[in-house]
């Protein structure tokens, strides 16, 4: 059995994909920002354009962290991003509702790509107007049998307990203990 994994994080425009990595990455995260210059920019300054990579050991295990840019105009390094990948977190930012149909489109488009385990991780369940992970799932539709856990982007121990939650799910499909 590999003790690396290569984790897609994915997830909507201003989910937290970035902060995520960057909370929990033992190297210098590699980032591909640039500043907005669409009809988006009045939300954050910078967004994701091509990839964002972070390396973590947790538990003796390497996991490589593959962010993907949350915009479907930079829709074509999905695919890329997704080749050879153990599983995937599609992380959703539990106050923007709005977000949520999107974020069920990403399940169903990583999942077209490699049958891999994933969770939902409601990030910003810390923040006023976040809806629970009952109406979060409801609304995100990702199965039955899917983790839906909450997430805070931006504190260690959450970040881990999610890493830790899809490394399970992976060892569980290699068929490790």
């Amino acid at each position: 059995m590999s003790n690396l994994y290569k984790i897609i994080v994915t997830g909507p425009f201003n989910s937290g994909k970035t902060a995520f990595i960057g909370t929990i990455s033992d190297i210098e995260v590699v980032t591909t920002e640039r500043k907005i210059t669409t009809e988006d920019r009045g939300i954050k300054a910078e967004t994701t354009v091509a990839m964002d990579y972070g390396r973590v050991e947790l538990d003796g295990k390497v996991l490589h962290l593959n962010g993907t840019p949350g915009q479907a105009r930079f829709d074509f390094m999905w695919e890329i991003l997704a080749r050879e990948m153990n599983g995937f977190i599609v992380l959703v930012d539990s106050t923007d509702p709005p977000s949520f149909p999107d974020a069920a489109q990403l399940i169903e488009l990583f999942s077209g790509f490699h049958d891999v385990p994933y969770l939902v991780a409601a990030n910003k369940t810390d923040l006023p107007g976040a809806v629970s992970l009952t109406e979060l799932r409801r609304r995100v539709n990702p199965g039955d049998d899917i983790t839906v856990m909450p997430c805070v982007a931006i504190q260690k121990t959450s970040v881990r307990q999610v890493l830790l939650q899809i490394i399970e799910l992976i060892d569980e499909r290699r068929g490790a203990s």
